[in-house]
């Protein structure tokens, strides 16, 4: 499975930004998606994840409750929508993808798209 990352930017602090994840390749219905952020000098981190079948979703400390992760079977695409966003939200934003049912963990998931960056300013 391929995946590429899109809709990063640069927004101000309070707004909202949708990231986009296309999953190309053949897809199993035991796919989970997630999203991972890595800001400068720090490690990276799970945002959330979403199961291919059945939708069901996990999200991580870092999405705050403020981030909602779903997902296009159709389209084949998974998204995250961020809202009030924040300056520490500022990262490098990756989806990836893993068939184990780990999902929270990096080290589980063996595709990743390059990543989309994302900057807030205060």
């Amino acid at each position: 499975v391929q995946l590429q990352a899109s809709g990063g930017g640069l927004v101000q602090a309070g707004t909202s930004l949708r990231l986009s994840c296309a999953v190309s390749g053949r897809i199993y219905n035991n796919y989970k998606i997630g999203w991972f952020r890595q800001a400068p000098g720090k490690e990276r981190e799970f945002v959330a994840a979403v199961t291919w079948s059945g939708g069901r979703t996990s999200y991580g400390d870092s999405a705050g409750g403020r981030f909602a992760i779903s997902k296009d079977n159709a389209k084949n695409t998974v998204s995250l929508q961020m809202d009030s966003l924040e300056p520490e939200d500022t990262a490098v934003y990756y989806c990836a993808a893993t068939q184990s049912g780990v999902f929270t963990m990096q080290g589980y998931y063996r595709e990743w798209g390059k990543g989309t960056q994302v900057t807030v300013s205060s």
